[in-house]
């Protein structure tokens, strides 16, 4: 993959306006292209996760508990929270699951409003460039957008409470980091940090198979190199 970024990096590069030798590819071709390999990474990263067992069953993005509650996870379960304590698992990526379709609609319109120097960029970046592109320009929004689903599902649990209870002290005295002082907004911050490894993910298999790729475009793009 590396070697396929190097030699997109160079075409970039040393040819004016975009002018790759490989099949005289355009501007707006190469433009296109990406954009097409990110809308196919984006809609499978989305169908992926937002299903059952989309984070759960997956080692890569299942959500853990919080430090604090991993440090206490023995105690828990030597005093018999043992059932509290998996429920809050399974209840956090369930609720993580139900966010992610939220997302569709504005990862598909960060793609579509991509410049050329937004393109040229990711293709000459490193292996995070697609997930900096898209934190830059959705987490904000899919924050608010994940929040309350996520809270719909966490606030059910009574130990989820408790957590926002001893997080919110915690916190005060710099023992946890605010962002997870309540267990929705830790929730929403890992389901995001899934769909972008997701969606990189994605994209990087599309390098990797050019012909894999769903549109024309991509596949003239990846496919010439």
């Amino acid at each position: 993959m590396r070697a396929i970024l190097r030699a997109i990096a160079i075409l970039l590069v040393s040819a004016p306006a975009w002018a790759l030798d490989l099949g005289s590819l355009s501007n707006a071709d190469a433009a296109g292209g990406l954009k097409e390999a990110l809308t196919q990474g984006a809609g499978r990263a989305v169908e992926l996760l937002g299903r059952d067992g989309g984070f759960l069953k997956n080692p890569k993005v299942k959500i853990p508990l919080p430090g604090v509650l991993q440090q206490a996870e023995p105690l828990l379960r030597m005093a018999g929270r043992g059932k509290d304590v998996d429920q809050l698992v399974t209840t956090m990526n369930r609720a993580a699951e139900a966010a992610v379709p939220e997302a569709k609609a504005l990862l598909l319109a960060a793609v579509k409003s991509m410049t050329v120097q937004d393109a040229k960029a990711i293709l000459t970046g490193g292996d995070d460039s697609v997930t900096q592109y898209f934190r830059s320009k959705t987490q904000d929004a899919l924050t608010q957008r994940f929040m309350p689903v996520v809270k719909k599902h966490t606030e059910r649990l009574a130990v989820s409470n408790q957590y926002n209870q001893l997080a919110g002290q915690a916190a005060g005295v710099g023992l946890v980091k605010g962002e997870d002082a309540k267990i929705e907004g830790y929730v929403t911050r890992k389901a995001l940090d899934g769909l972008y490894l997701m969606i990189a993910e994605e994209e990087r298999a599309i390098r990797k198979n050019p012909m894999g790729a769903a549109g024309s475009l991509a596949k003239k793009v990846f496919g010439a190199l």
